[in-house]
């Protein structure tokens, strides 16, 4: 069977090659017919398709293989013929076989066709139906929506009629719970809501010309009456509790805040009965406030120390002024004005907000406080009560912004008024600069803690007090400055070398303020400061100048500046321009006295040094060849006596300084300086001219001078 299916193959391509010749001499008798019409010599004779037919043909697999093999095409024509007349014979045979079943297939589709046509006229007869369902269901709709429409706007009206009636009737529970319970109980309280909300709801359906308004309104207006009068009774009993003595308002204040909506209800329903309610509150608070603040500032100012600074009390007067006979005596002490001590805690986190003075308790431990003490416990107490009393009035009083100011100016007016005017008279005749200036500062303090409570009531009051406290220590401090300035040296009795008073007043005080005025700082305090340390080193000078020796000022000069720079350096910051002043006025006079003390016993070594060093500078060498005589008097002379000399000059500066470290460290200096001069007397007699002096030999090695002197550097 494999070997017949290429003969087969080669069979049917022959008989469709033999068709394609059949077609082909068809082909060539209709062209012989058209022979007159053909010119083999056009350009048009193109026989590309027939190259492309032909070259197809002979790619064909059976093709080619039937020309390999030299099978006769026309004789394989004809056996595919005689195949395919077999071939056809045996399917008639078949198809004659298979007849019967052929007619069964046959009548089966006609029943078939019978069936779906009777499904086709069921399907038309179910297509009608459906078209008339879908009328009547469009139909049943539209009647839905109307009805939907028919509810939807009755129950607008039940709803609307529902609520007109709720909120017109009035049950028998609130006509009995108004008329007969305490303001005081919660059902009052909420009956008392659910009237108000009535009244508003009446008076709005009655602007809408609702008819059923009047059946109910005259019962309103009778419960509304004796809420009313009711809410009246207990404010003004209220209010009249606090004029009781001894009473601490703040308890009623608080009773009352949990009550608020009374005045809210009697603000919407009787207006005139809230002006009356809240003016009988304005006008008694402002009496109970002035009288309490009253009383305390008088009792405060009777537990202040007895010896106060006064005009004569200032930085340049000398202690041993003398005064009238009639004039009161000073200060037992007058540097007391003029240092800060434990003073400074006023403005501290603790004592800041501290408990206030009780001046009765005070007054039986006889115990006394300095003005600011008494300032701050009289101002913390307004701090602390007009923030209590702002955020009353804003609660209860339902106000804001200017009207809860104008409110709470009404109350407080007369109290901060009083405070003002006992500030103003006070500071007047005050001459304590550190009182007023730690004032300044509480009151600086305060202000931002009523910033940060977000109380601006009394805003305009700390401002005021401030333009009070400001010029008068700006005042005082040019009374200082003016005091130290007119300050005759010569009046001030014996004068030795220690520290002065005047200029411990000035370091005390002047760390004082820098000290206080770090948080704050204020330039026009910080120009008066640079203006009364100018003052006070020109007194200085003048002070210095009236001791006859140029040593004895410069240990003068050298003791106020270490004094007033130790007392600053331990009160104020260190990078203050006032202890940079003071450090290099310092250092430079330390420096002049270190060559003054040097000088008796050292000075010719110096002076020859000094000399030969401009020489040698100069290029004139020559000229130290004729002091040969005075180097050899200096090396002896330095060799045998400069132990003494060094003993005594410690001696005498540990007794010059009252600060023991002051003094050891310009001894320090002063050996170091003598090694220096030495060590340079050493260079120049290494020059050529003094090289071969004898008197050499006694020069004393540097090392070992550098080791004796370690000997005698003091140890505090």
């Amino acid at each position: 069977m494999a070997e017949l299916v290429p003969d087969e193959a080669l069979r049917l391509r022959a008989t469709e090659m033999e068709e394609e010749e059949g077609t082909g001499r068809g082909e060539e008798q209709s062209l012989q017919l058209n022979l007159e019409d053909l010119d083999l010599t056009s350009d048009e004779f193109i026989l590309d398709e027939v190259d492309i037919h032909i070259q197809a043909n002979l790619e064909d697999a059976l093709v080619q293989e039937a020309l390999k093999t030299g099978v006769d095409l026309r004789q394989y024509s004809k056996q595919v013929e005689l195949e395919l007349q077999h071939i056809e014979h045996a399917s008639i045979r078949d198809y004659i076989k298979e007849s019967k079943n052929i007619t069964s297939l046959h009548n089966q589709i006609t029943a078939c066709d019978a069936i779906l046509e009777r499904m086709e006229q069921m399907l038309s007869s179910f297509q009608c139906d459906l078209s008339s369902i879908s009328c009547e269901i469009q139909t049943l709709q539209e009647q839905s929506v109307a009805m939907n429409l028919r509810l939807k706007n009755r129950q607008a009206v039940r709803s609307q009629l529902s609520q007109l009636v709720d909120e017109l009737v009035v049950p028998a529970l609130m006509i009995s719970t108004i008329l007969e319970a305490p303001v005081t109980e919660q059902e009052f309280l909420e009956q008392l809501h659910e009237l108000n909300n009535k009244i508003n709801y009446v008076k709005e359906q009655a602007f809408r010309e609702t008819m059923a308004c009047a059946d109910v309104q005259h019962v309103l207006d009778r419960l509304k009456i004796k809420a009313v009068t009711k809410i009246r009774e207990f404010i003004l009993q209220k209010i009249y509790s606090f004029r009781k003595p001894m009473t601490n308002y703040q308890i009623p204040q608080n009773a009352l805040l949990k009550y608020r909506f009374f005045y809210q209800f009697l603000l919407g329903n009787e207006r005139s009965v809230a002006q009356e309610l809240r003016e009988q509150y304005v006008e008694t608070m402002s009496k109970i406030y002035l009288s309490y603040f009253k009383s305390y500032t008088s009792r405060l100012m009777k537990i202040q120390y007895e010896e106060v600074a006064e005009k004569d009390d200032l930085m340049g007067v000398e202690d041993t002024a003398k005064k009238g006979f009639f004039s009161k005596p000073s200060l037992k002490n007058r540097n007391t004005i003029f240092t800060l001590g434990n003073r400074g805690s006023v403005i501290g986190g603790a004592e800041l907000e501290g408990s206030i003075i009780v001046p009765h308790a005070a007054q039986k431990s006889d115990v006394r406080y300095p003005f600011e003490a008494l300032f701050r416990s009289q101002h913390y107490a307004l701090l602390d009560n007009s923030c209590r009393e702002y955020l009353f009035i804003c609660d209860f009083f339902m106000v804001t912004g200017p009207s809860a100011q104008e409110l709470f100016n009404t109350i407080m007016g007369k109290t901060l008024a009083m405070f003002l005017k006992h500030m103003d008279t006070y500071v007047c005749d005050c001459y304590d600069s550190i009182a007023i200036f730690l004032c300044i500062h509480v009151t600086l303090r305060f202000r931002t803690i009523t910033a940060k409570r977000n109380i601006p009531a009394i805003d305009k009051y700390w401002d005021t007090l401030l333009e009070i406290l400001w010029p008068r220590f700006e005042y005082i401090l040019e009374l200082n400055i003016q005091s130290i300035q007119n300050t005759d040296p010569q009046k001030l009795g014996f004068l030795d070398t220690r520290p002065h008073y005047i200029t411990r007043r000035y370091a005390e005080f002047s760390s004082a303020i820098v000290s206080i005025n770090q948080t704050f700082p204020n330039e026009r305090t910080n120009t008066l400061l640079g203006q009364l340390q100018v003052e006070v080193e020109n007194f200085v000078l003048r002070v210095a100048a009236e001791f006859s020796s140029r040593k004895e000022q410069l240990i003068f000069l050298i003791n106020n500046y270490d004094m007033m720079l130790g007392v600053l350096m331990e009160r104020a910051v260190e990078e203050s321009k006032e202890v940079e002043g003071f450090q290099q006025l310092l250092s430079a006079r330390s420096q002049e006295f270190i060559e003054e003390i040097l000088s008796p016993p050292f000075g010719g070594m110096i002076a020859f040094v000094k000399e030969s060093e401009s020489l040698i500078e100069k290029g004139q060498l020559d000229r130290l060849r004729g002091e040969e005589a005075r180097v050899t008097q200096l090396v002896r002379g330095f060799s045998t006596t400069w132990k003494a000399s060094v003993e005594s000059l410690s001696r005498d500066v540990m007794r010059s300084f009252s600060n023991f470290k002051t003094g050891t460290s310009i001894i320090q200096g002063a050996l170091t300086q003598l090694i220096q001069y030495y060590h340079r007397f050493h260079k120049v007699l290494s020059q050529p001219p003094l090289r071969a002096l004898p008197a050499r030999a006694d020069l004393i090695n540097i090392h070992h001078l550098m080791v004796e002197l370690k000997k005698h550097k003091p140890n505090f």
